[in-house]
């Protein structure tokens, strides 16, 4: 299998991903919080070449993959994190 660029840097991303998720649940901070949001919102717009099965389809070219679950626990952890840091 020849990795292209398109999968390299898809594959960054989701260690990236998976680096600051991790980062933020381990330190809650702000700057964490964001740094988890920009790179789920990264994530969306490049995962195209490890987006895994279409789990519900919009039009034929656009749907909702498994990997786009990926961003959406991105999201939820950095909203969680930044409403329990605005309590303290």
């Amino acid at each position: 299998m020849r990795i292209t660029p398109e999968l390299f840097h898809g594959l960054v991303l989701l260690i990236l991903l998976f680096v600051s998720g991790a980062w933020t649940l381990a330190k809650p901070s702000r700057p964490a919080a964001l740094v988890l949001i920009a790179v789920s919102v990264l994530w969306i717009l490049f995962n195209g070449p490890i987006e895994g099965a279409v789990l519900y389809s919009f039009t034929p070219a656009n749907g909702l993959t498994e990997s786009d679950l990926l961003s959406v626990a991105g999201l939820g952890i950095a909203i969680y994190t930044l409403r329990k840091r605005r309590r303290w």
